[in-house]
């Protein structure tokens, strides 16, 4: 038995290629494309891959649509983004995992590691981190958020002992930055969400053995709290060990502190707009 792999595109012809040189042992590589203007769709179809094209409105309308409306050959999916390498590691526990008729699993996550500058940022990128990457389609849904997906489950789900390599900035500082210069935009908009309709979970704050849980509760604390580019600095590079990184950690430390300044200006110009006051 093997697996399906499925990766969502928007102009990825640098990372595309070795991204998909280290799934090219499935048999059914699914890449769904935003229309991008380079030469990612020329790449995906040349590695063999079956490409589909569809408008993204948001991430978790285009998780979807791959999701639940494309066919694919197997039971198991597996959901690499585009700047992710699969280890032959992970890639021989998730076809053990896809072999064995007996799981009780509908999903697995895994955590990854992030490198910047040449550099394992072991501290500075909230290492451990656990993120949904190989799921049974038909058993799973997404909740109904803008950015930074939620799945659900019909069933149990695991964790893979194994990782996968995360190089975000392969598209230089300037992509990085314009990337989410768009997300912060969905998180603003997420954050009033959360402030005017959740709760904090505030017995998920002591949670150890749901990783998850804790860290969703946490996001949704620092809605709430002042200051929040310089807490996210502070809890980045002091509390979580940053410093340890060397001059990459402090760089990645800046580089979140900046996009949490994006979030918090962006939620004072939506507020302003609703109130109709200008900008």
């Amino acid at each position: 038995m093997s697996i399906s792999v499925l990766i969502l595109t928007l102009n990825e012809e640098v990372n595309l290629p070795a991204c998909l040189a280290s799934v090219a042992w499935s048999d059914d590589i699914v890449v769904l494309d935003s229309f991008s203007t380079d030469r990612t769709v020329e790449i995906a179809r040349a590695a063999g891959a079956r490409v589909y094209q569809h408008e993204y409105v948001n991430d978790r309308a285009q998780r979807h649509y791959g999701l639940k409306e494309i066919p694919f050959k197997h039971k198991w999916v597996y959901l690499p983004d585009a700047d992710e390498l699969t280890p032959p590691e992970l890639r021989d526990e998730m076809l053990a995992i896809a072999a064995d008729p007996d799981r009780p699993e509908v999903a697995f996550r895994c955590c990854f590691k992030v490198f910047f500058m040449g550099r394992w940022l072991r501290h500075s990128s909230l290492y451990p981190t656990w993120v949904v990457r190989l799921v049974r389609p038909d058993r799973i849904d997404l909740e109904p958020r803008e950015v930074n997906c939620y799945f659900t489950f019909d069933g149990p789900e695991g964790r893979l002992r194994n990782q996968f390599i995360h190089y975000s900035f392969n598209k230089g500082i300037s992509w990085w930055f314009e990337k989410h210069n768009r997300y912060s935009w969905h998180e603003a908009r997420e954050s009033l969400n959360s402030l005017g309709e959740e709760r904090v979970d505030w017995r998920g704050i002591l949670e150890t053995r749901d990783a998850v849980r804790r860290r969703r509760t946490l996001k949704a604390l620092s809605f709430r709290l002042p200051c929040r580019p310089l807490l996210r600095f502070f809890y980045m590079y002091f509390l979580r060990r940053g410093f340890l990184d060397g001059w990459p950690g402090y760089l990645y430390c800046r580089l979140l502190a900046s996009y949490e300044f994006m979030i918090v200006v962006k939620m004072a110009e939506i507020r302003r707009r609703q109130k109709g006051l200008p900008v």
